[in-house]
């Protein structure tokens, strides 16, 4: 699934970020060499993030 439109960034991108330490939403976009534009995946990216924090 994608999360974000504006950089192409999948789920399956963002949980592996999430896994390599990343804690908030830029954190995991910085990890995959880009930057949030108009925000609107943030609380998706957020949640997928806790979902993963959560499971380790």
């Amino acid at each position: 699934m994608v999360v974000c439109v504006c950089n192409a960034i999948r789920e399956h991108q963002v949980r592996e970020a999430a896994r390599e330490g990343a804690t908030s939403a830029c954190q995991a976009y910085r990890a995959l060499g880009r930057q949030p534009k108009c925000g609107q995946c943030v609380r998706f990216a957020r949640e997928i993030i806790d979902e993963e924090r959560a499971a380790a």
